[in-house]
């Protein structure tokens, strides 16, 4: 294959793991910036007496930005490479820390801060699996994608390692201190690989570019973006708010709040890559999404059920399977559908929906805690959601089967 032919098919020959590694850190990084505020919530809560909802609104106005941002900032890259959106990114992330660190007891400054940090994740969350796609072989495609899909946990877990430190020194502000060394870190490694060449063909120069999008595989996508915001709303509301309801409702303190916080976002991370070899293995993105939705449905529904420790760790690790299995297929999902390797703007659309949910979940979830039904109403709740959840992906590998029937036939 000539290498016309790989960038006309959307492959490559040889998978560029420099570029994947860097994909994956700055995807990773990104979501450092977002996790870093729950496992400290409970401090700044004590510390600063925010609203319930406005410190939600610290998690979703990350959304905002890439709800307003996704499908511009696809374009923009499509046309300026990823040089200038990692510059971009990393430029805006620490001014947004900066901001939030200038007078963190306004509550409104801080929000202001979170959403310049938000910007930047919106350039980060497109690039980061645009790049990882562009770089891998069709050989390392699938483990490549599993890679880039453990992200968010990642981040989680790196700012979840991290805050115990700064728990101990009574210094939430570090941090925010490390991600304005690691974002300033990240943008130097870009430069450097990007002169080299290092991102691959395509995504290092001028341009990414990417053939238009059929009508059906722009509806397939639509799909999966609506699965996304529902997974995803449930997910960040979970997340963001984990470590109080351990404080609150489980009467734990502060650091064992933080580890056992981290127990599903370990099994999930482990459970992406584990996703990554079975679709290597040939099963199906649609119905391995099916399988992975439809188990974090039931997470939900036996939520009221686990009254003792040993059920509700169990429940734990059971949920961080689920959400292992289902964030991976997702971002093969554009791939799958496109039959090559996907674009900004296919990425750009799937994360829209992704960014709606995580505008949702975090604040529907501090209005729960307000008075609406507390803690209690959680489960039924995000059952609810990731049921409907389910029903689309059933919709989506239903369409996939019959497309693929009809080009065998």
């Amino acid at each position: 294959m000539t290498a016309t032919d790989a960038d006309r098919r959307g492959s490559r020959d040889q998978t560029d793991w420099a570029g994947i590694a860097f994909g994956v850190t700055l995807a990773s990084l990104i979501a450092y910036q977002q996790f870093k505020l729950p496992p400290v919530l409970p401090m700044l809560l004590e510390r600063y007496g925010y609203d319930r909802t406005l410190a939600g609104s610290f998690m979703s106005v990350y959304a905002v930005a890439g709800l307003l941002l996704s499908v511009p900032i696809g374009r923009w890259l499509a046309r300026h490479g990823a040089l200038r959106g990692v510059a971009v990114a990393s430029l805006v992330m620490i001014v947004g820390n900066g901001l939030s660190l200038l007078a963190p007891g306004n509550g409104w400054l801080m929000l202001a801060g979170r959403a310049l940090e938000g910007c930047s994740f919106a350039v980060g969350a497109i690039l980061g699996p645009a790049i990882v796609g562009g770089c891998a072989s069709p050989r390392h495609r699938h483990f490549a994608i599993a890679l880039v899909s453990a992200w968010i946990p990642i981040g989680q877990i790196a700012a979840g390692l991290a805050a115990p430190f700064a728990l101990a020194q009574d210094h939430w502000q570090w941090l925010w201190y490390g991600g304005i060394a690691a974002t300033g870190a990240v943008w130097l490694w870009g430069t450097a690989l990007a002169r080299r060449h290092a991102f691959g063909r395509g995504t290092a120069g001028r341009r990414m570019a990417e053939p238009p999008l059929s009508r059906r595989e722009h509806q397939a996508l639509l799909i999966g973006a609506g699965v996304f915001l529902l997974w995803s709303g449930q997910y960040y509301a979970y997340m963001t708010w984990l470590p109080q309801y351990l404080i609150e409702a489980r009467a734990l303190g502060p650091v064992a709040a933080v580890f056992s916080y981290l127990l599903p976002v370990v099994v999930l991370m482990g459970f992406n890559i584990l996703t990554g070899e079975v679709l290597r293995r040939g099963v199906g993105v649609t119905l391995l999404l099916l399988v992975g939705v439809a188990a974090q449905a039931l997470s939900w529904w036996l939520t009221p059920f686990a009254h003792s420790d040993a059920a509700g760790i169990a429940l734990l690790i059971f949920y961080g399977i689920a959400a292992g299995i289902t964030p991976t297929c997702l971002f093969a999902l554009p791939g799958a559908i496109l039959g090559r390797a996907a674009g900004p703007h296919a990425f750009a659309i799937l994360m829209t929906g992704r960014n709606v949910g995580v505008l949702i979940g975090p604040i529907l979830m501090a209005v729960l805690q307000q008075g609406h039904g507390g803690w209690g109403a959680v489960a039924p709740l995000l059952g609810v959601t990731t049921s409907v959840a389910t029903a689309g992906a059933l919709l989506l590998h239903a369409r996939y089967r019959r497309d693929a029937h009809q080009a065998r036939s």
